[in-house]
């Protein structure tokens, strides 16, 4: 991946996130950032 597409997608995801937060609120957000550590705590194991 180069490095404007990396710029690019994270840009569009910060956007997403941002829009969200401000329609839904941010309660969902961290529901779903706990759940992503866990996540990676999973597939740390199995690395």
């Amino acid at each position: 991946m180069d490095t404007p597409i990396a710029v690019s997608l994270a840009a569009v995801l910060l956007t997403a996130l941002g829009i969200d937060a401000l329609i839904y609120g941010s309660e969902h957000l961290i529901f779903l950032t706990k759940k992503f550590v866990d996540l990676i705590e999973w597939v740390a194991f199995w690395r």
